[in-house]
């Protein structure tokens, strides 16, 4: 059985996959703190929302959640990334996610984002 805290994730995963900015904001709290190591790190909802849709990138990203584990409020995702940059060109990207949550939603979110360039592991 699925717990609410993976079942969160999972809407909040399935809404970025159709790039609905209302479904992946009712997953996340006022004060939510997104970290994507090596890359930023923004505060708040309306900072979020202006995230979602990056000019770096067209269209949906194709998000695909590997596994997930869980312990008190922190759900691990260990997620398979594919996007397509602004210019055309494919981008796959594998990522280890730490979700902190508050009351069921979305308090924390910190990013581990590695580029693949020739295979499953490189």
């Amino acid at each position: 059985m699925t717990s609410a805290n993976k079942r969160t994730v999972q809407r909040y995963i399935d809404g970025f996959n159709k790039t609905d900015h209302d479904q992946i904001l009712s997953c996340l709290t006022d004060d939510i703190e997104w970290t994507v190591f090596g890359w930023f790190q923004l505060t708040g909802k309306d900072a979020y929302d202006k995230e979602i849709e990056n000019e770096g990138f067209a269209g949906s990203p194709r998000i695909t959640i590997q596994r997930m584990v869980e312990e008190d409020d922190v759900v691990m995702a260990e997620l398979a990334i594919e996007a397509t940059r602004a210019d055309g060109e494919p981008v796959r990207m594998v990522a280890g996610e730490v979700f902190v949550l508050r009351d069921g939603l979305i308090a924390e979110r910190r990013a581990y984002l590695i580029q693949l360039r020739e295979n499953a592991f490189k």
